[in-house]
């Protein structure tokens, strides 16, 4: 993965951008969803947007193969019986004291702290060592990157603030605690959510190699490649209508209707057809085995927007 986040929500000051003149609005909006009390961004939003009837891009071909037809889809999260799969997130409350935060490499491109995070949140396992926590009553996000604990204050490679109420995206160029410069934690599958049968909005996922360039809602891309083969950041991936889904089951079956409806986006470098989730004991592992019977030759990319170089 590419790095490290941790996720808060809080009230203040969101350093972002309104979305280009140049963003399109393709599909109709999503019922939306919703945690702690606050909308995970408006119900028209890329990541609410139901793209089922959205073009098929010119290049799709060629992005599905680049990335491998025959990858198989993998969900990147479970139950906790396998090891420790998954982003975790917190819910704080509004009266949560900011800690201090010592960006180590991106802070340039990051939002500045104290961040409302305490010291005791838990850490994604991994690479990444996400952590996300939401504050109820404000519904502002904060994200940060490669997360270490310090001597009273948190440590990261990056930090980024959103407002869950807000369309606003972050400045053009740069980074979050994704290297897409996206928010983490509306793009993860929950076991709630699955396990009720209805999951209404887009799933972040990985793929090994991108290009120099994003779409929107994606801010930032994370390569030096001119192949324009490679999948964008921000790309948007859908399960083919046509696919069959009769022996899926249970909370695997419910994800994959979701990206039928909502699609994947690409977010990051990683394993190929990795998908984020929450870790959660109520997961099935052996339902969520049957996703990893779905290969990559099963999506195509979708037209949701220019690309930015």
């Amino acid at each position: 993965m590419f790095r490290t986040i941790l996720i808060v929500l809080v009230a203040g000051s969101v350093c972002a951008a309104a979305a280009p003149a140049d963003a399109v609005a393709y599909g109709k909006p999503g019922p939306g969803t919703a945690l702690a009390g606050c909308p995970v961004f408006p119900a028209g939003n890329a990541f609410n947007r139901d793209i089922s009837g959205a073009k098929v891009h010119p290049l799709s071909g060629r992005y599905i193969a680049s990335i491998g037809r025959g990858s198989m889809l993998h969900p990147d999260f479970g139950s906790g019986r396998y090891g420790n799969y998954g982003i975790p997130f917190r819910v704080v409350s509004r009266r949560q004291r900011r800690i201090p935060v010592l960006f180590t490499a991106f802070g340039s491109e990051s939002d500045r702290g104290p961040y409302p995070i305490p010291l005791d949140t838990r850490i994604e396992g991994g690479s990444d060592d996400h952590v996300l926590a939401i504050q109820r009553g404000t519904c502002r996000l904060f994200e940060l990157y490669r997360a270490r604990r310090g001597k009273g204050r948190w440590l990261a490679d990056s930090g980024a603030k959103f407002n869950l109420r807000s369309n606003r995206l972050r400045p053009a160029g740069w980074t979050s605690a994704d290297a897409a410069g996206l928010p983490i934690l509306p793009g993860l599958a929950r076991a709630g959510e699955a396990s009720s049968g209805r999951i209404t909005h887009a799933l972040r996922v990985t793929v090994s190699e991108t290009q120099r360039g994003y779409i929107l809602p994606a801010r930032h891309f994370a390569s030096n490649s001119n192949n324009r083969s490679l999948p964008p950041m921000g790309l948007r991936l859908r399960l083919k209508s046509g696919y069959r889904l009769g022996r899926f089951s249970g909370q695997a079956l419910a994800i994959l209707k979701a990206l039928k409806k909502y699609g994947l986006i690409v977010a990051d470098n990683g394993s190929d057809m990795f998908i984020s989730g929450t870790p959660d004991r109520r997961w099935n592992d052996d339902v969520l085995d049957q996703l990893k019977t779905v290969p990559a030759r099963a999506f195509e990319a979708v037209a949701t927007g220019r690309i930015h170089r």
